[in-house]
C-alpha cells in the first residue's frame, strides 16, 4: 500500500522548500510515502483523512530496444499532437486556453502522453523528472509543472513475473530459499526500484538476529538503459523548447546521468549503508539498517526491517517531540557534510522513522550516498559562514570561488543571489531557537528566482544538485515539523571542529 497525501497550498505558502541552485526553489508538491499494512492499523487515527491508493501493477520496457521504441512512439505522438493544435489555432478553432498557451506542444492529449508514456518507463525518465520538478513552479510554464508532478505521482509497480527474473539472475535460481515468506506486492516503488517484506529463513534469523526485512530489487533493464534514455528525454525536451535557459538543461542530465549510475548500483549502496552503520554506532539518536549480504547484490538490497512513524505522523506528535527530531536532522545534515564528509543527499521524507518507544530515527535508502571533495567543502562552509554573518562582500566572494558566479553578472543577478545566500543562513544567525514554524525564508527567496533565471550565466557546481537536495529536505521538514531549533548552536558546535585542507580550524567567539 502507498499512501498519497497533497498539503493544500493554503496550510503553507511553500510545500517544497528547495535549497536549489543558486540556493533556494520552492514549489508545492504531492508526497507519497510508502507505509506497510500493521503500521495503517496501528496509527489508522492520524491518516485517516489521507488519500490511499492502490500501488498498480504494469509491466516495464526492459531492453534498450525497447525502450527506445516507446520513447520515439512517444516523439511522434507528440508531434502530431502539436501539429493537430497549431492547425486547430491557425484555423481559429482552439480553444481560448490554448490560444494563449505559450507551447503546441502541451496539449492535454500530449500531456497525457508524456504522463502515461513515463511513468511506464521509469528509470531515467522518473530521475530526470524528479531533478527538474525542484525547480521553482514560475520557471516554468503550469504544462510542464503539471506534467513533472503527475509523472512523479505514478503508483505503478513491475509486476512480480519481471521482478522474479531479477531474483533469480542476483541471487539464484531458489532464491526463495533465503526467506520463510515473501510478500510478492511491494509496498515502496520509485524511479530505479521496489520493495518488498519479507522473513529471513531460521538459519539467516539466527545469523544476522533479524527477522523481518526489506528487499529492495532494481527494475530490470534501467541500469543498461540510463544513457540511452537521458539522451531520448533530452532531445525530446529540447524539441518542445520547454524549459528556460537558466535551468541549463544539459548540466542538469550531465549530473542526472553520474547519479542515475551510482544509484543503480546496489553493491555501492551496501558500502554507504555499512559506513552510515559505523559513522552512527555510538549516535545517540540514529541507527542504519543492517544489511543481509547474502541476499544482497548489485541489482538487490536485502536488509534490516526498521519499524516507525514516517513523518506525516510525527508532526502531529508533541512540540517537544517534533522539536527533538528537527534539531536531530539538521544536526545530522550538518554532521554529514563538516564531520563526515559523506553525504545521504536523498531528501524524501520517507528515508526518517521515528520510533516512539526507543527514541531513534532510523534511516533509510543510502543509494544517493556520496562523498564531497575537501576543497569544496572547504568553500561551501564559508559561503555559509558568512551568510551567517550577514557578510555580503564574503558571500559574493565565496560564491565565485564555488562557481555559483562568474563575477561577470549584471548587479541585478549578484544581488538576487547575494539575497538568496543571505536568506539561507538566517536560521544559521539567529541566536537561541530558531522557530521554523514562523519562518519568512521561503517567501523571501521567491521573488528572485525569475530574475537568477533569467540573468544567470553559469550553471551550478555539480555537487550542489544532490546536496542542495538534501539541506532542503531538512529545511522543509523542519518548516512541516514547526520545529523550534537551535541552528546556530548547532552550526557552531559542528563546524569548529572542521579542518580545512590547510590544516586550520574555524574559531567563534
Amino acid at each position: 500500500i502507498q499512501t498519497e497525501f497533497h498539503i493544500p497550498t493554503a496550510d503553507l505558502s511553500y510545500l517544497r522548500l528547495y535549497v536549489a541552485p543558486p540556493f533556494i526553489c520552492l514549489r508545492g508538491e504531492r508526497l507519497q510515502l510508502p507505509i506497510n499494512k500493521p503500521y495503517i492499523d496501528k496509527h489508522n487515527d492520524n491518516i485517516e483523512s489521507e488519500k490511499r491508493a492502490e500501488l498498480q501493477a504494469a509491466s516495464m520496457p526492459s531492453t534498450r530496444v525497447s525502450r527506445l521504441f516507446h520513447y520515439g512512439s512517444l516523439a511522434v505522438g507528440i508531434g502530431f499532437g502539436a501539429l493537430g493544435e497549431a492547425t486547430r489555432r491557425w484555423s481559429g478553432m482552439g480553444s481560448p486556453s490554448s490560444e494563449s498557451a505559450s507551447s503546441v506542444f502541451l496539449t492535454r492529449s500530449n500531456m497525457d502522453r508524456i504522463v502515461d508514456k513515463l511513468s511506464r518507463m521509469r528509470g531515467a525518465a522518473l530521475k530526470l523528472g524528479q531533478m527538474l520538478s525542484i525547480q521553482d513552479s514560475k520557471s516554468m510554464s503550469p504544462e510542464i509543472t503539471e506534467v513533472l508532478q503527475r509523472v512523479q505521482n505514478s503508483a505503478n509497480y513491475v509486476p512480480m513475473s519481471q521482478i522474479e527474473k531479477s531474483l533469480r539472475k542476483e541471487i539464484g535460481q531458489q532464491w526463495r530459499e533465503g526467506f520463510s515468506q515473501f510478500n510478492e506486492t511491494p509496498f515502496a516503488a520509485a524511479s530505479i526500484g521496489q520493495v518488498h517484506e519479507a522473513e529471513l529463513n531460521s538459519q539467516l534469523q539466527a545469523k544476522h538476529q533479524i527477522t523481518k526485512v526489506a528487499v529492495k530489487v532494481q527494475y530490470p533493464g534501467v541500469a543498461n538503459s540510463i544513457d540511452s534514455d537521458l539522451n531520448n528525454m533530452q532531445s525530446l525536451l529540447m524539441m518542445s523548447k520547454l524549459l528556460p535557459r537558466g535551468m541549463y538543461l544539459e548540466n542538469t542530465i550531465k549530473v542526472a546521468r553520474k547519479e542515475l549510475h551510482w544509484e543503480c548500483d546496489y553493491k555501492r549502496e551496501a558500502e554507504a549503508m555499512l559506513r552510515f552503520g559505523r559513522l552512527l554506532a555510538d549516535d545517540p539518536v540514529f541507527v542504519a539498517p543492517r544489511l543481509v549480504p547474502e541476499l544482497s547484490s548489485k541489482m538487490v538490497l536485502t536488509a534490516e526491517f526498521m519499524e516507525g512513524d514516517h513523518m506525516k505522523v510525527a508532526q502531529n506528535l508533541s512540540q517537544q517531540v517534533r522539536d527533538y527530531i528537527g534539531t536531530n536532522i539538521m544536526r545530522l545534515c550538518l554532521q554529514e557534510l563538516f564531520e563526515f564528509e559523506f553525504m545521504q543527499t536523498d531528501p524524501n521524507w520517507a528515508n526518517f522513522l521515528y520510533n516512539r518507544q526507543t527514541k531513534k530515527i532510523a534511516l533509510l535508502d543510502f543509494g544517493a550516498s556520496r562523498a564531497f571533495d575537501k576543497s569544496f567543502l572547504d568553500k561551501y562552509l564559508m559561503t555559509l559562514k558568512a551568510a551567517m554573518e550577514g557578510d555580503r562582500e564574503a558571500c559574493q566572494h565565496w560564491s565565485t570561488e564555488l562557481g555559483f558566479l562568474t563575477g561577470y553578472e549584471a548587479d541585478i543577478m549578484t544581488q538576487a543571489h547575494v539575497d538568496s545566500v543571505l536568506e539561507i543562513g538566517k536560521p544559521f544567525a539567529a541566536g537561541g531557537v530558531y522557530d521554523f514554524g514562523s519562518q519568512t525564508v521561503s517567501e523571501n527567496v521567491r521573488s528572485a528566482i525569475p530574475v537568477m533565471l533569467r540573468h544567470r550565466l553559469t550553471p551550478p557546481p555539480d555537487e550542489t544538485y544532490s546536496l542542495h537536495r538534501k539541506l532542503s529536505g531538512a529545511y522543509l521538514l523542519c518548516i512541516r515539523l514547526r520545529a523550534r531549533v537551535p541552528c546556530q548552536d548547532l552550526f557552531k558546535t559542528i563546524t569548529s571542529k572542521y579542518t580545512f585542507s590547510n590544516g586550520s580550524q574555524l574559531s567563534y567567539e
